[in-house]
């Protein structure tokens, strides 16, 4: 149980120091992994209308409103299990080929090299960098959540 936590005050953290460096450089960089990875399906509002929504059997989630069904908690958990893969969304893709290629895979699923990283160059790990796109993703997430 305390692993849990510490584990969240971690992602936490992280998420909020990302936030300040991306705010710092004007550079909405949740945003542009959102757009890039998300929105062809759930849409540029997050409301679950892209483009793509429309050939899908199931209508993708509207992702503004996942704090409201979660008591007005971001579920900060279930989201990144989600988006990293632990929490298999068919209509995602298998792990094999996920709907967004190999930049939001588990880390270690693929070895990146720091010239597969065209957002955060030069990347320290390709860990890092999968796991910077998987946070930026979600503390835009959290941020567009309807109140």
């Amino acid at each position: 149980m305390e692993t849990a936590a510490l584990r969240s005050l971690t992602i936490a953290s992280l998420i909020i120091a990302f936030s300040a460096c991306a705010s710092a450089q004007g550079v909405d960089v949740g945003k542009v992994e959102y757009q890039t990875n998300c929105a062809a399906c759930h849409g540029t509002d997050a409301k679950g209308n892209g483009p793509v929504s429309k050939e899908l059997k199931t209508r993708p989630a509207d992702l503004t409103v996942l704090a409201k069904k979660n008591k007005g908690v971001f579920p900060l958990k279930a989201v990144t299990e989600v988006i990293d893969g632990r929490e298999v969304i068919t209509s995602h893709g298998t792990r094999e080929m996920p709907v967004w290629g190999y930049r939001l895979v588990p880390p270690g699923h693929y070895i990146l090299k720091n010239a597969d990283d065209y957002l955060y160059l030069p990347a320290t790990s390709p860990e890092a960098a999968v796991r910077s796109r998987i946070l930026s993703i979600i503390d835009y997430l959290n941020r567009i959540q309807e109140k």
